[in-house]
């Protein structure tokens, strides 16, 4: 008895729901941004990281989590991943585009996934990527709209956002997704004093209380219950493929939100960043890894991972 092609329909409600959580991530970052005059780039990520704690602590209950010295030791450097992740993505925007600064912070998760590489399709991806580096890079006239402080923020998120994979699944290995919460914990209290510390008083405005928790619901709990289902329909190689464009929704996202105009060649590198991840997410998925977006704990790297409680 032959076996009946699976249904599209099946894989067209998940798939929207990846596509809805990057458009979602990309917005609250875009509203993050407009609260900078107010409060400051490190003054939005420490909100950010305030409220995502209080919401996510609400649904994942992260005190039943009893952890060892070496699960603490790993939640801390994960919790301080995920904040200088915010933080240096956040600064990275006051002086490059959304989508540009998408585009040198996914370099991380890249690198964990080609630094574990061995074949010789993978170096295809290396050059691919630092191709469109080059071309992002201020080295010379096509790139003197990429401000050299702000990308190398960007880069440092990016250097986190490995950090935060390779330390959260450490941690994540025993507590499941709990952890994220108890990560987001650590986050906020390395970042908050750093906000007071530069928006002072401001930091503390009712008014902006609405659009810091848009920003927190938009970019952390609204995606990461979209992706936590998604993943349970998804094989791990197309969301992998499909979390890969997050620099072109990111783009999209400055231009409609922002009014950010990007220069052909700043399209150009992007589209070689993207293309360089989607290969690699390929790649290992031929090999049976788990590709390196889906690795991030914030969205469930785990199809058969638990619902939250």
């Amino acid at each position: 008895m032959s076996r009946s092609a699976p249904d599209p329909r099946s894989t067209l409600l998940p798939v929207a729901m990846v596509v809805v959580a990057m458009a979602s991530i990309q917005t609250g970052s875009a509203i993050a941004k407009q609260l900078f005059p107010v409060v400051g780039s490190t003054g939005a990520a420490a909100l950010r990281l305030l409220f995502a704690a209080v919401l996510l602590g609400a649904v994942l209950r992260p005190w039943r989590v009893r952890l060892d010295a070496a699960a603490l030791r790993s939640v801390l450097v994960y919790g301080a991943a995920l904040g200088g992740m915010n933080s240096l993505f956040y600064a990275s925007l006051r002086t490059v585009p959304l989508g540009v600064a998408t585009a040198f912070e996914i370099t991380g998760p890249l690198a964990v996934a080609v630094l574990a590489s061995r074949r010789a399709a993978d170096f295809l991806w290396i050059a691919l990527a630092a191709g469109g580096l080059l071309l992002l890079l201020p080295l010379g006239q096509a790139a003197a709209g990429v401000d050299p402080a702000g990308a190398a923020c960007a880069l440092g998120a990016g250097a986190c956002w490995a950090l935060y994979i390779l330390f959260g699944k450490r941690a994540g290995a025993e507590h499941g997704v709990r952890i994220t919460a108890v990560g987001m914990v650590v986050a906020a209290a390395c970042v908050l004093p750093l906000g007071v510390a530069s928006a002072g008083t401001a930091l503390f405005t009712p008014r902006i209380f609405p659009f810091a928790l848009a920003v927190a619901i938009l970019s952390t709990a609204l995606p990461y219950s979209l992706e936590m289902v998604a993943l349970r329909r998804l094989p791990a190689r197309t969301f992998g493929t499909l979390t890969s464009l997050q620099p072109a929704f990111a783009a999209l996202s400055g231009l409609v939100i922002l009014r950010e105009r990007l220069a052909p060649v700043q399209w150009l590198a992007m589209g070689a960043i993207v293309a360089a991840s989607v290969g690699t997410t390929a790649t290992a998925a031929r090999r049976g890894e788990p590709p390196p977006l889906a690795d991030d704990p914030t969205v469930g790297a785990e199809a058969d991972a638990p619902d939250p409680p």
